[in-house]
């Protein structure tokens, strides 16, 4: 499956992305060839095959998000550091 210059700008112009007149020709087959190796994927027979959410097999490693004294002296740490503060706050310049 060959894609055509249309679709190919189209598809630039969706992901925003310039591309020049000269670029198509490889974003043409570049993009076709990563279609068709979907294509080639959709005939693989997965059904015996369990879904995974990740690669690992790790669950959620995440801390929970309370309130702790480490997170009191790490907040006073950053506070200490910064080179301007207000009240309980970092101060930055305004970015707009």
């Amino acid at each position: 499956m060959i894609l055509s210059k249309d679709e190919v700008k189209n598809i630039a112009s969706l992901a925003r992305i310039g591309i020049e007149d000269k670029e198509i020709e490889d974003y043409q087959k570049n993009l076709s060839e990563i279609l068709d190796y979907f294509k080639e994927l959709e005939g693989l027979d997965t059904n015996s095959i369990e879904p995974i959410g990740h690669i690992t097999g790790r669950s959620d490693v995440s801390r929970k998000d309370e309130r702790g004294e480490v997170a009191r002296k790490e907040r006073e740490d950053i506070l200490n550091n910064a080179p301007e503060r207000k009240d309980n706050y970092v101060k930055v310049k305004s970015v707009l």
